[in-house]
């Protein structure tokens, strides 16, 4: 009989906790400010599917592929958080999100590609679905199969990416109550959080090896 704590309530909630993508709004409208409309559904499409795949890949084969290369979980938290912390420092440099739509606004095939990259990383990964998420997700997966509840958890991951679509779907509009100024100044103090953010996975890495390496 299958455990309670491992329906897809459980699993639904355990992702909300560790993939929901709030951190990564600020960087979202920096990268967005100024697109058409197209050009945001298509970053908020490629955004989402990008979190969804990374979670699937988890669930299917997370700790195998870590193991494959080498990479420990605290390794990819180090990783993850210098990646952060670069975004974060950039934001915080930067001086208005102007720049951004009137450049994409015009934008050759080769700028698209690259602000299709900038969805996927770092908007994505490690933003949305990260370290933590990769972890979390692997941890269900081996339950799953025990329990024979991987269809739950599939089904709770396919919520959580259309959770992760809306969130950033709608959080375009803050772009046009925000206004210009206003957006600089979020995007500014987000940058702060997303640096912090940064700096937290790198010192919960660190931690974690050395714990490792004392006991």
């Amino acid at each position: 009989m299958v455990d309670q704590a491992n329906t897809f309530q459980h699993y639904l909630l355990g992702l909300f906790a560790v993939a929901n993508n709030i951190p990564a709004i600020a960087p979202f409208l920096a990268l967005v400010g100024g697109l058409t409309a197209v050009q945001s559904l298509r970053i908020t499409a490629v955004a989402s599917f990008s979190a969804f795949l990374i979670m699937v890949v988890s669930m299917l084969a997370g700790a195998g592929v870590l193991a494959f290369f080498g990479i420990s979980i605290s390794a990819f938290q180090i990783a993850g958080g210098i990646l952060l912390g670069g975004t974060g420092m950039s934001m915080l440099s930067s001086k208005s999100t102007s720049g951004v739509g009137e450049k994409s606004v015009a934008s050759s095939a080769d700028q698209e590609s690259a602000l299709l990259s900038q969805a996927i990383v770092p908007i994505a990964m490690p933003l949305t679905a990260g370290a933590g998420t990769i972890s979390t997700v692997t941890l269900f997966s081996e339950s799953a199969a025990r329990t024979g509840t991987t269809l739950e958890l599939f089904l709770a991951i396919s919520v959580m990416s259309v959770v992760i679509f809306l969130i950033f779907h709608y959080a375009i509009s803050l772009i046009k109550i925000l206004g210009q100024t206003g957006m600089s100044v979020l995007i500014k103090v987000m940058g702060l959080f997303t640096l912090a953010i940064g700096v937290q996975f790198i010192v919960s890495g660190v931690s974690t090896i050395y714990r490792g390496l004392i006991t």
